[in-house]
This record gives C-alpha cells, structure tokens and sequence, in this order.
C-alpha cells in the first residue's frame, strides 16, 4: 500500500515517466501501470501446494495430535514419534522425517499447543534501551552487617550500568535511582526494560500486558520513556540479571562492603 501511494504521488505530481519510476524505485513497470491504474493493489491469490507424499498421513497426525491434547504434557508425542509411527502401521506412505517435523510444528501452532517465541535482537542503538532490576548486597554499616537493596541500570548498547545502594526498595527509592541513573548517563534511555518490578506493576495481566501504579505512569510521563516487560514463564532474563549482579558484587562490592554513613 505505501508502495503504490509513492508510485502515484511520483506520477502525479513528480512529472516521471512509468519507465523513469520503475527505474527510480527498482520495480517492474507492470506495477507502476497497476499503481497509476488503482490506489488499491489486487489481491493476489497465493496457490495451495499440493503435498502427494504427506496428504495420506495428515489424517492420521491431526488424530494424534487431537489425542495429544487431552494427555499430560511430557506424555505428548514427538515429530519423531509421529513419524516412526507413520512408518510402522503405515509403511505405503513414503514421507521423509523434516517433513513430518514441519507439519506437526505447523498444526501445533494452530491448535495452540505451542507458540512461536520472540526474540529480542541483540545490537541496540545508542541511548536507546536499558535495563532496571533490583537486587540485594550485604554492606558493614557502622559494624554491623545490614542487607541493602541496590538498584541497577544497564544499558544495553554499551554494557555500562548504574548501581546504587538503599536501605528499602521502596517506590520512593525506586523512582529517586531513577532520576539519579539518569543523570549518571546524562540522558534518558527511549525504552526500559523492568521484571514486573512491584514499585511499577501492579497487577499482571494477560501477555505481556500490565497493569501499572499511577505514581509510574505519571514519573513515566513526565521523563518521556516507554517501559516494556519481561516475560514472567521465562527465567532467561532473571538468570541474566543474577549473573550481572553476581559480577558486580565480586568485582566492586567486595571491596566497598565497609560504608561510611555521613550526613546526605
């Protein structure tokens, strides 16, 4: 669609040639003429394969795979399974076993027995995503051994992060780290990332949709980032964050574990 407005606004108000735009945007001049014609395109039909070798068996993986449903989870059978058993009480079908595996993912997926996983890429732009995560250090305050809570912000196109130290991770303290992570970085980051942190969320809904406090929409509002949430069923980020933190306290809090506490 967005190609065929260019097509037009180029031939109507450019002054171009149907040659002069397809060679301007590298397209054929069949669709310069259907563009000119209709600021709609045609929908094109997309043929239906035929599949001589897996149709004998699709019966018989959809009645699997339906039985599959009502079955404990780890009692569910594999693509390979599938296939072995294709193999032994259908031996007229000759189907190879990746075509079996791309069929069952398929049907899988439209049965809502699995879905498809997102991925986060990893090279980031500069200023424009972080990271913020709590987590806990034990520090030497005036001889004796106190939990603290140490606030983080790591950003994710340079691998730098802010680490500072409160006696409760309260909203209060969660929102000033912020103001003072800012001012380390000296900007503020486009998107943060949180783990459904408690001082943000206040109820987790379906997806990756939350419901969140009214202090941090209006701190959100005011500072101008997005915020985005993590995924509760999948520990890779925690894991992430606790291999993070581990670094930083062998690496920096053993050796400032004794605090001066001073006038602030």
């Amino acid at each position: 669609m967005e190609l065929f407005e260019q097509i037009r606004r180029e031939y109507e108000h450019g002054g171009g040639t149907i040659r002069g735009i397809a060679k301007k945007l590298g397209i054929h001049r069949r669709m310069v003429r259907e563009a000119v014609l209709s600021a709609v395109p045609v929908e094109r039909k997309i043929p239906v394969r035929e599949r001589p070798k897996l149709e004998p068996a699709m019966a018989f993986i959809d009645a699997v795979l339906e039985a599959d449903k009502k079955a404990p989870r780890k009692q569910r059978h594999t693509a390979h399974r599938i296939w072995c058993r294709i193999r032994a009480e259908m031996p007229e079908v000759k189907v190879a076993e990746s075509t079996i595996r791309r069929h069952v993912r398929e049907r899988k997926i439209e049965l809502a027995m699995i879905h498809r996983e997102t991925f986060i890429p990893q090279s980031y732009a500069w200023g424009g995503e972080a990271q913020v995560d709590w987590y806990e250090a034990y520090a030497d305050i005036c001889g004796e051994r106190e939990l603290a809570y140490v606030f983080c912000m790591r950003s994710m196109a340079s691998a730098g992060a802010f680490h500072c130290a409160f006696p409760h991770a309260s909203q209060q303290a969660f929102l000033e780290a912020h103001e003072q992570a800012f001012l380390y970085f000296g900007g503020v980051f486009a998107v943060l990332r949180y783990d459904n942190l408690k001082s943000a969320v206040k109820k987790i809904l379906r997806g990756h949709q939350r419901e969140e406090t009214t202090r941090f929409m209006a701190f959100r509002s005011h500072w101008g980032f997005q915020s985005e949430f993590c995924n509760r069923r999948k520990a890779t980020r925690r894991v992430e964050w606790k291999e993070k933190a581990d670094t930083f306290a062998g690496t920096t809090w053993c050796r400032f574990r004794r605090l001066l506490v001073g006038k602030r």
